[in-house]
């Protein structure tokens, strides 16, 4: 199992696998309200352990098969999809209301594609889905401009270093 650190801070991403339904289930629980809020569905069937097992074996069973490996996790997860698994294209659904999901998006590079109007019905409310996508051209793209703007700013901070001394 792979294992990537985001930062710093001893805080590790993996996979979420069957066995970990316990601790799933109580995460879920504990921010469920906010969770539910705007993402469309997940973990609105986990009601017991078994359930959160179940859900986490059909996300495991994509990731074996190679399907929807990615809905939405963050730089870190673009990263190890385009530059471990090879992927060309990473998507994003959110729903039109969720604000932080849409920025997040953009701070990705993503290019909205469209939206699915009222796709999905959550809370007897039917939801508008956001498509947003960035592919392997693109991530490579801004990953240079991003490795660009690090050593610029670790010139900066040198010559400033340098100039107090």
């Amino acid at each position: 199992m792979y294992a990537i650190s985001p930062g710093d801070d001893g805080a590790e991403l993996r996979p979420l696998e069957p066995w970990h339904a316990e601790e799933f289930l109580a995460h879920l629980e504990r921010g469920r309200e906010f969770i539910t809020r705007h993402i469309i569905r997940f973990g609105e069937d986990a009601s017991d352990v078994d359930s959160a097992r179940e859900i986490l074996k059909g996300y495991a069973d994509k990731r074996a098969a190679d399907t929807g490996f990615l809905h939405g996790c963050g730089w870190t997860a673009s990263r190890l999809a385009f530059d471990e698994r090879g992927m060309h294209r990473v998507e994003w659904c959110a729903s039109s209301a969720d604000e932080p999901g849409i920025n997040g998006a953009r701070r990705l590079g993503m290019t909205r594609e469209g939206v699915l109007r009222e796709a999905y019905p959550h809370r007897g409310v039917r939801q508008d889905i956001e498509v947003w996508s960035v592919l392997a051209p693109e991530w490579s793209a801004a990953r240079a401009c991003d490795d660009r703007d690090d050593h610029q700013e670790d010139d900066r901070q040198e010559s400033i270093t340098k100039s107090d001394h």
